[in-house]
């Protein structure tokens, strides 16, 4: 993955954060016996999947067709022949 630049965009490090946030709340209603809070902190991960996909959607995000990943060898191969 670290060829590709997976997830190193302003879309993919927010709604990580925010999850991360949603993450913690859960954990500390969870040792505090407070279920209504685990689950207000369940909703914060989800609107960090939620604004992540916004905010990818919006442009933020990286476009599928400038991953490396994706291309096939040949056409890699046919692409440089042709440069």
């Amino acid at each position: 993955m670290a060829g590709s630049s997976h997830g190193h965009t302003p879309a993919a490090w927010t709604g990580v954060i925010i999850a991360f946030i949603g993450f913690c709340i859960a954990g500390m209603f969870m040792v505090a016996a407070q279920p209504w809070g685990f689950w207000a902190g369940m909703a914060v991960v989800l609107l960090g999947g939620v604004v992540g996909y916004i905010m990818k959607m919006m442009g933020l995000g990286q476009p599928k067709q400038t991953h490396p990943v994706h291309q096939v060898s040949g056409e890699h191969a046919q692409a440089g022949a042709k440069g």
